[in-house]
């Protein structure tokens, strides 16, 4: 019973040495370590982005009103989150800064042959170059050299710079100028012998069919589920066959312009090309069949 008395003893003395070394050591805060700003740039400042690969095609974006466009090696709207990625090595920090103002410093982290080189260019054609070397094989950061000093950064800059081509277009099938005003179904299967118009007129929908009793809550909660709020799940470049006919419809812009798709498939998921830009978007089976039937409450439904 003694031995067990003075076990415990010891061990209370333990626990209390371990408390006490615990509360008194030195402590090491995430603010102690010396963070350095890779810039102090602002992404207001830049308009252009030139993405650079030793071995293929770059890629190019430009501000245009305010919204991203992909200039090169495709004209086309991209995705705004992808390049707003890339912009964001501006904000980087590191615990680990270099100068490097000699050949042999550059060697020595593949900077003289750099990985990707990243420019941001300002409207008055000034710009910052951001060059990305090889990888610290302990904690497998990038080495990154921007005006003579070489920052050791996470992979996410790298890998935003290196995305897919076609993940940096913009999987939403509208331009951010076109505002729908309304849709031509006609040469669509299932409405071609009603020749289905729907047109937003003095704010309300209204249908060419007569028989249709159109909701207009619901017919607004279709037009923002189905077609305002609702990007393709993925996208490829498109080139109409021109030897193949293809069902299609128009969706009616409120500056007068209009926009013309192509139903290429229906199942198992719906493919939506816009010839005017060369893109065909993958849409669910089930939100494709919603986006090309808008709730009319017929008597019956149309034949197919």
């Amino acid at each position: 019973m003694k031995k067990r008395w003075l076990v415990n003893l010891l061990l209370l003395v333990v626990l209390a040495s371990l408390v006490a070394f615990l509360y008194l050591k030195p402590k090491n805060t995430a603010s102690s370590n010396t963070q350095y700003e890779v810039s102090t740039f602002k992404l207001a400042e830049f308009d252009t982005v030139n993405v650079e690969f030793p071995a293929k095609a770059g890629v190019s974006f430009k501000k245009v009103n305010n919204f991203w466009m992909m200039t090169a090696p495709n004209a086309a709207r991209a995705d705004q989150v992808a390049v707003q990625r890339i912009l964001s090595i501006i904000a980087a920090k590191s615990e680990n800064k270099i100068e490097a103002t000699d050949s042999a410093t550059l060697d020595k982290f593949g900077l003289n042959n750099p990985a990707i080189k990243l420019s941001l260019v300002r409207p008055d054609s000034s710009k910052e170059t951001f060059l990305f070397g090889t990888h610290n094989p302990v904690n497998d950061e990038q080495y990154v050299l921007h005006n003579n000093a070489v920052y050791l950064l996470e992979n996410i800059y790298a890998e935003a710079a290196e995305t897919q081509l076609i993940e940096m277009f913009d999987k939403t099938p509208f331009k951010p100028t076109e505002k729908i005003r309304g849709f031509d179904f006609t040469h669509l299967e299932q409405w071609e012998s009603t020749r289905l118009n729907l047109d937003l007129v003095d704010g309300k929908w209204v249908a060419s069919i007569k028989e249709a009793k159109p909701n207009q809550n619901e017919l607004n909660e279709w037009l923002d589920f189905s077609w305002l709020n609702n990007p393709a799940k993925s996208l490829e470049l498109y080139t109409p066959d021109q030897k193949v006919k293809v069902p299609s419809f128009i969706i009616k812009m409120q500056d007068g312009s209009k926009v013309k798709f192509d139903k290429v498939q229906e199942s198992p998921e719906l493919l939506l090309g816009r010839p005017d830009e060369g893109i065909l978007y993958h849409y669910p089976s089930d939100a494709g069949f919603s986006m090309l039937n808008p709730p009319l409450n017929l008597p019956t439904s149309p034949a197919k």
